[in-house]
């Protein structure tokens, strides 16, 4: 366990097992923090949520009066006169009674911008997920490569034990060429290791959002659920794909109250003030109430639309809280294999290391051969590399069951950093401001979250 941990301690490539000054290290809370901060996919997924918080503001707007200017001039000429004109009128349409089209429409739109703050929550559990992957598979793709680079070493050592013993006439060629074999596998070995050293290098810096540097130690894994039953009891209480489609199914509802409205009546008003040329001053006003009597089935053709679509979304609702809690169920079974993997492993390695010594040992006095000194070595090697698998599998699926509980988010975490508020951008407009001074507001609200200089 102690050299284990020593090499989870390792730098990139290259970097000597002697760590440098411990300020100069990124934790995995500094990665989290950055991908959270750097991230793309939470930038593209916020403007989607402000524009859906301007589908409120223009349901709102829908229903307050229109009011309109309206200028003309003209030229008319006859045999006994002509002149110029011109009239400047002043137009007002006003909803007097919508029959809840208004309200319906507000509702479906509200429960949309739930929803869609939902979704939010969830591209910020993917991102925080891949950023912690990006941060073991480093790593681990590190440890590795310190352990092919020890086995380098000590191969190099065999080899050079099997040219002595040669020249001596203790063993034949063909355990020099064995030895000079395996030495050249094992350097094949850490190229390919180093390779993919890089390819987590550029996998870290897109989860997280810059290359990295020389990375702590693992903290504490965090806190999950006493047992299955609750880290599912959990999930369907705080999923936010669960309450992302609760909010969907309940603009669904709204959405068949409006389909039903829109086959009502509706009651206008209009008002008209006009000033024209010589005193020809008016003012009319007039009060409409409108309702379709036939229009080929379109109506009842939408109320039926959207009663399919509610079915639709809570179906989708059904299978989800499935899905979910299937999720829970492979996260939870992913790491009870991965526990009991590191614990063979630490068998695995005390058997592996015993062997070595004793294969070491007889093969000085003359009982082994150079071939069961590098097979000994190699079985070790391969342990040491199961159990550093085995303990990221074991990490990542420590986080990857909070994702599927919901759990996976900066507030939960408790990094530490200020969050986007969604509340504020909506706050701001869904009232569907249009005045100078709430615009001022609303563009103090875009400077806070980064979208105006």
């Amino acid at each position: 366990m102690g050299m284990i941990a020593r090499l989870m301690r390792v730098g990139l490539v290259g970097v000597a097992l002697a760590a440098p000054q411990a300020a100069l290290a990124e934790s995995l809370a500094d990665a989290l923090i950055s991908a959270y901060r750097a991230s793309n996919i939470l930038d593209q997924n916020r403007a989607v949520l402000r524009a859906a918080d301007e589908d409120v503001a223009q349901a709102v707007a829908s229903l307050r009066p229109v009011l309109s200017f309206r200028a003309s001039a003209g030229y008319s000429h006859t045999q006994l006169n002509e002149g110029l004109s011109a009239t400047v009128s002043l137009l007002a349409d006003i909803l007097v009674f919508d029959f809840g089209r208004g309200a319906a429409a507000i509702a479906a739109r509200k429960e949309a911008v739930l929803a869609t703050r939902d979704s939010l929550l969830g591209f910020e559990q993917e991102v925080l997920l891949n950023a912690v992957g990006a941060y073991v598979t480093l790593q681990q793709r590190q440890a590795v490569v310190a352990l092919r680079q020890s086995n380098v070493r000590l191969i190099t050592q065999e080899l050079r034990a099997a040219k002595d013993r040669f020249d001596v006439g203790e063993i034949t060629r063909t355990d020099v060429a064995i030895a000079d074999a395996q030495l050249a596998a094992s350097q094949a070995d850490l190229a390919a290791a180093q390779g993919d050293v890089a390819i987590a290098i550029e996998g870290y810096k897109l989860a997280v959002g810059h290359y990295p540097k020389r990375l702590s130690t693992l903290p504490k894994m965090p806190h999950t659920a006493k047992s299955l039953a609750d880290a599912q009891a959990i999930a369907q209480r705080t999923h936010p794909s669960i309450h992302q489609l609760q909010h969907q199914v309940a603009a669904a509802e709204a959405s068949i109250l409006l389909a039903k409205a829109n086959m009502g009546p509706t009651l206008t008003a209009n008002a008209t003030a006009t000033n024209g040329a010589n005193k020809a001053d008016s003012f009319s006003m007039s009060l409409n109430l409108n309702q379709t009597l036939y229009n080929g089935g379109n109506g009842s053709s939408l109320y039926r639309q959207s009663l399919a679509r509610r079915d639709s979304t809570l179906a989708q609702l059904h299978q989800t809280t499935a899905q979910v809690i299937q999720g829970v169920g492979i996260a939870w079974s992913n790491i009870e294999v991965a526990r009991a993997n590191i614990a063979g492993s630490d068998r695995q390695i005390r058997s592996a290391q015993t062997a070595y010594n004793g294969v070491k040992e007889e093969a000085k006095l003359g009982s082994r051969t150079t071939l069961d000194v590098l097979n000994a070595e190699q079985n070790l090697l391969n342990a040491r590399n199961s159990r550093l698998t085995a303990q990221a599998a074991y990490y990542n699926g420590i986080y990857t069951l909070l994702a599927r509980m919901g759990l996976m988010t900066v507030d939960h975490l408790k990094l530490g950093i200020p969050t986007y508020d969604p509340e504020a951008y909506y706050n701001a407009v869904k009232s569907a401001p249009a005045t100078s001074s709430q615009g001022k507001r609303l563009d103090k609200v875009l400077k806070a979250i980064g979208q105006i200089k």
